[in-house]
């Protein structure tokens, strides 16, 4: 190793020692731009079944029986029991071969080491619904890189939104999620104090009785359609309640999500992943080692970064929204878009009430009824909001038709299932430089 590259080791060392964002480290995140990685982890439902559907709906605090009940499923449109819509963040078999070369090994080594890394929205399109038995295959890159200084922690960070493609075993897109993260320099959110005066909520029997007002008011609208014609601009869904939140829920969330892809797991299997990725892992205030992942249920980690108690996952709110657009659009209709910007932690002890309010519906039957929708906490904060686009059957038209992707996106789902197949897996493989 040259004394230049010994230089720059040891600076990039200290910048990940001090959770400092570097311009090398920016480059290279926008170098990965259109490139598939392969994700190291595999998914926790390889392949959907009636369990693991279940589980995830359960995991959501969902218990509309089209996610629970083949029976009720086989009933309904879709012929059977169908997943969540967010159920695909658990599953998708990744064929994209891994790098072997040295240069793509070298972009892709692990980027902005020591920073937190923060869920900061998600973009979802839906095409088809996920079935037991039928297999997911999924495709991941980096579809965009934006720099800036953080209002949020109070120093230097980076918006990287990744695409992920869910196709049938034919190719077919099912769904794309375009996931954004903000990596921000740990020591910002300490240096702000941004969120001292934040303190976990404290319930009382009266104001715990009106949040169980809101989930004994909950409407499924299940089997009855919900026609076009009967909805108008300015129609409110009703409320879907989750919370307070406890560490019992980010539990539920992992049974039917697993790890999300962070490798994390126990015994034998943290010691081979503390040997693989050492900076994924911090001592704690006895001195084990335990992944920075913790914040979500660790009360002395997340005070020791400047935030007041732990927090939920990204994942869960999108659920949760999900959940409150499934139950007003009923068997019948069909959730197509749903875009979702998360606007401040929801800490636990917090409540996360989803409402949602129909803002256009279009000429006619094939055009999406478009809703605002948001998320408030007990503090009156609106910590998510966005806008989804539904289809609804109509007295007129009948049911609903599936959106069709466009032709690039049904191209790229082409390539995603022929990586290992023959000839013409190695011309893809050439073409993306693989």
């Amino acid at each position: 190793m040259t004394t230049a590259e010994t230089s720059a080791k040891s600076d990039a060392d200290t910048a990940a020692i001090e959770g400092r964002i570097t311009d090398e480290d920016i480059a290279r995140a926008k170098a990965q731009i259109g490139i598939p990685v392969n994700q190291r982890d595999e998914a926790w439902n390889k392949l959907p079944s009636a369990d693991g559907i279940s589980h995830f709906a359960f995991g959501c605090g969902d218990d509309n029986p089209l996610f629970h009940d083949p029976e009720y499923g086989a009933k309904t449109r879709w012929h059977g029991q169908i997943a969540p819509p967010t159920f695909l963040i658990s599953t998708g078999l990744d064929q994209t071969p891994k790098f072997t070369d040295p240069q793509r090994k070298q972009l892709f080594r692990g980027l902005f080491r020591g920073t937190g890394k923060y869920y900061a929205g998600v973009k979802w399109t839906w095409y088809q619904p996920v079935y037991a038995g039928r297999p997911v295959l999924c495709e991941t890159y980096t579809l965009d890189v934006q720099v800036k200084e953080s209002q949020f922690a109070g120093g230097r960070s980076v918006k990287e939104t990744y695409r992920y493609l869910y196709v049938d075993a034919n190719g077919t897109p099912i769904a794309t999620r375009d996931e954004s993260y903000i990596s921000a320099e740990r020591h910002g959110s300490k240096r702000s104090g941004k969120y001292s005066h934040i303190e976990r909520k404290h319930w009382t029997p009266e104001e715990l009785a009106e949040v169980d007002a809101v989930y004994d008011a909950e409407v499924r609208r299940g089997a009855e359609p919900n026609w076009w014609e009967d909805v108008k601009i300015g129609d409110e869904l009703t409320p879907v309640m989750k919370g307070p939140l406890t560490v019992v829920d980010i539990i539920s969330m992992h049974m039917g999500w697993g790890w999300g892809g962070y490798g994390v797991g126990p015994l034998k299997y943290a010691r081979n992943l503390r040997q693989r990725m050492p900076a994924f892992y911090t001592p704690d205030e006895y001195g084990v080692p335990d992944v920075v992942q913790r914040l979500h249920w660790d009360a002395a980690r997340a005070k020791e970064l400047g935030i007041p108690a732990p927090y939920d996952y990204g994942q869960m709110r999108a659920a949760w929204v999900s959940h409150l657009l499934t139950n007003w659009i009923g068997d019948d209709g069909w959730l197509a878009e749903m875009e979702l910007q998360l606007r401040g932690f929801n800490y636990h002890g917090d409540i996360h009430k989803c409402t949602g309010v129909v803002t256009d519906k279009g000429s006619d039957p094939s055009k999406p009824v478009t809703i605002e929708v948001a998320a408030t906490n007990q503090r009156g904060e609106t910590t998510t909001k966005g806008t989804a686009k539904v289809l609804l059957p109509s007295k007129q038209a009948g049911a609903v038709a599936l959106p069709m992707p466009d032709e690039e996106l049904r191209c790229r789902g082409a390539q995603v299932v022929s990586r290992i197949a023959g000839r013409v897996g190695e011309e893809l493989r050439r073409l993306h430089g693989e």
